[in-house]
């Protein structure tokens, strides 16, 4: 696999999910070669860490947005509310470095956390451009206190749930301005095989802000920590950040 010929290569590795695959791989400093027989199967990235703070307080670290991060959000919500015997008086939802990622999985992150109110707002060039989606009822932390911690590296749909939570006087924004990403690209296949990448619309706030070359300000700014911290043993550890503490 070089740079001329990974679309082959991502051809001939998918197919249909059960079916087998043989490879052969090569690794610098080995002339040996190693052959690998893989089952191919739909892949699922889950992006969801949560720990409790201690107090009635939950962690919870959203790395990206894909399509089983809302049910595994809930999830981690109610392993952490059976951890206490008082169930859950706040939350820490920490998209530092979120590069954002599906749409929808946004939108159902900020609908958990919401009774009523616009999430987002899409304005662009064609009908199917331009749209806007409203929570649902039903809070999963019942009113409780939310913190959402935020850097330059939360972009896209991480932007739209800060600024869905924010919006809806929902939750605190505590950290620095967030990276700006609110644009939709459509790729628009040519004749010639070559493509046109074109912005179709713009994601807004529920105030109607826009995101893209804005961010998101937060309600708290902090000299930002990193969202990597991680104790002696290499493992992540909410209780040594210091913007979680």
């Amino acid at each position: 696999v070089d740079d001329h010929n990974v679309s082959d290569a991502i051809a001939r590795l998918r197919g249909r999910p059960g079916t087998h695959v043989a490879i052969t791989v090569t690794r610098e400093g080995s002339a040996k070669l190693l052959s690998f027989d893989l089952v191919r199967g739909n892949v699922q990235v889950h992006s969801v860490r949560g720990q409790p703070l201690g107090a009635g307080i939950a962690y919870i670290r959203i790395s990206s947005f894909s399509e089983t991060t809302a049910a595994d959000l809930r999830a981690a919500l109610g392993e952490l509310r059976n951890t206490g015997k008082a169930g859950l008086k706040g939350l820490v939802l920490d998209l530092r470095n979120n590069p954002g990622g599906v749409l929808d999985a946004a939108v159902d992150v900020s609908d958990d956390f919401l009774d009523s109110g616009v999430i987002v707002t899409a304005s662009g060039r064609g009908r199917e451009s331009n749209f806007r989606r409203e929570a649902q009822p039903g809070d999963l932390l019942e009113g409780a206190a939310i913190v959402v911690l935020v850097n330059g590296g939360s972009a896209s749909a991480s932007e739209i749930v800060a600024g869905a939570l924010q919006d809806n006087k929902r939750a605190t924004i505590l950290g620095s301005q967030t990276f700006g990403k609110g644009s939709v690209q459509t790729v628009m296949p040519l004749s010639d095989g070559e493509a046109l990448k074109l912005t179709t619309s713009k994601y807004f706030t529920p105030s109607g802000k826009s995101i893209n070359g804005q961010g998101i300000t937060p309600d708290v700014a902090t000299a930002q920590a990193a969202a990597s911290e991680t104790d002696d043993g290499g493992r992540f550890s909410a209780e040594i950040d210091t913007d979680v503490r």
